[in-house]
């Protein structure tokens, strides 16, 4: 019996059985039992540690030491206080677009620019750019009234014009700041966001193109779905004071910049300068969405007679939805710092490593078997993340090339979306399609974001 406990817990093929063994339970317990994700992460990453043979003082700390140091506290906690700010700053930031009729006055505006042929491609730049500041979920209940009445009056199928849109929103929500994938992604493996932002629009936009241009005018063509009266409203729901494009356009572009300018000033600046102080800290993520967030308050909200009270409202029930999102990815976290602590994600990075597979290689292909198996994409990008942080830590890679292994995580994330996805369910219920139909169209289109994405990491890991 002491035999097998040693080699489970200090040979490689034990630490590789573990590492199995507990990905299969975790499987089991978020897809069979249908416990939450945070929950089960927790469950796992806890019996993990104990059958690998952490102290439990190292795991949960002790009475006479406290818990300040444990993996406990400080794989879940440590990840937290990274990203949480900035979850919630973007979620206030989208709400108060939402509110203030933003998102309608973008999308008239590309509607009338490309005209009714190209209103396909109007939606699909409509879900990029409010990808940006807005949850993919949040995003279809926002523009699938806009979708709705863009296919009533081309006389076409739904999928036309919804692929684009998903495309766009799928994209954001993967590669970009300020959601949780990535940010998360940026804080376990120690990458700037700049650079996130960077690789993310590089390797995202060809993907975006290929998934929601090119395929969903392809299936759009042959995947005919009607819209149904009742889903085309009447009327818009939004602030008959619609603010002006361009205050739009300002306050979604204002994080972004200074998020770069922070990124670019600390490598071209010399630190302890004035100029270098000045960029680093207005580019730092949480400082440059408190801006973005105060100035939207101020010229979206208040100077357009939306008082403190109904701010203070909205900005509370925009928050409420975030608590399970921070939470499973505080338990990914520490799933992962379990796997650190034990040997397991340096046992399986290694073994990858010897059948000839790089680095990155095996980030993607760890992220697709997590995504495909258990559905959350959140999940599979924190777990994958803490499995292969050892070696990107020993690695020696460039802040460019962290990112891009982030990139390749976060593409593997969202490979073939089906039914054991939340977000399948929410495609098919707003566009009125059948599993069937919602396969044939929204999982293929995801799959093709994921490759083509992972497929552009590697175009630039090779030029970088």
């Amino acid at each position: 019996m002491s035999s097998a406990i040693d080699w489970l817990q200090h040979d490689t093929g034990g630490l590789l059985t573990l590492a199995a063994v507990s990905i299969a339970v975790l499987l089991l317990l978020i897809i069979k039992v249908k416990l939450e994700p945070f929950i089960a992460l927790i469950i796992v990453s806890v019996g993990l540690a104990l059958v690998a043979g952490v102290s439990v003082e190292k795991l949960v700390g002790s009475p006479q030491k406290g818990a300040a140091q444990s993996i406990l506290e400080t794989g879940f906690g440590g990840i937290l206080g990274h990203i949480a700010p900035i979850i919630g700053l973007g979620t206030v930031l989208g709400a108060i677009l939402e509110r203030s009729g933003g998102a309608d006055v973008l999308t008239s505006w590309l509607l009338k620019l490309f005209g009714p042929k190209g209103a396909p491609l109007a939606m699909g730049v409509t879900g990029l750019i409010l990808g940006i500041p807005v949850f993919f979920d949040i995003g279809i209940f926002i523009l699938a009234p806009l979708v709705y009445v863009c296919a009533k009056r081309g006389g076409k199928s739904l999928v036309m014009y919804a692929m684009p849109m998903l495309a766009g929103l799928s994209m954001t929500h993967a590669f970009l700041p300020p959601h949780p994938g990535p940010v998360a992604a940026a804080g376990l493996l120690h990458t700037s966001l700049g650079w996130i932002i960077i690789m993310g629009l590089v390797c995202g936009i060809p993907a975006w193109f290929a998934s929601g241009i090119v395929w969903g005018t392809w299936i759009g063509k042959r995947v005919i779905v009607d819209v149904p009266e009742e889903f085309v409203p009447e009327e818009e729901h939004a602030s008959k004071d619609k603010p002006p494009l361009a205050l739009i356009a300002f306050i979604i572009a204002v994080p972004m910049l200074l998020i770069l300018g922070g990124t670019f000033g600390s490598v071209w600046l010399t630190p302890g300068t004035k100029p270098f102080s000045i960029l680093v800290f207005l580019g730092t993520p949480a400082i440059a969405l408190t801006i973005a967030v105060v100035m939207a308050f101020y010229l979206l909200g208040i100077r357009r007679g939306i008082n403190a009270t109904q701010l203070a409202e909205m900005t509370g029930a925009a928050l409420k939805p975030i608590g399970m999102i921070l939470l499973v990815v505080g338990a990914g976290a520490l799933f992962g710092a379990v796997l650190r602590a034990t040997g397991v994600g340096t046992a399986l990075t290694e073994s990858m490593s010897n059948l000839g597979l790089p680095l990155i290689v095996t980030a993607y292909l760890v992220s697709c078997a997590l995504r495909i198996a258990q559905g959350s994409a959140t999940v599979a990008i924190t777990a994958t993340a803490g499995i292969i942080g050892e070696s990107v830590a020993a690695g020696n890679f460039s802040q460019a090339q962290i990112a891009l292994i982030v990139i390749a995580i976060s593409a593997g994330s969202i490979i073939l979306s089906h039914v054991n996805d939340g977000g399948f369910w929410i495609v098919a219920k707003y566009f009125n399609m059948t599993v069937k139909q919602t396969l044939m169209t929204w999982s293929v289109l995801e799959t093709i974001l994921s490759v083509v994405g992972f497929a552009m990491v590697l175009v630039v890991w090779a030029i970088v």
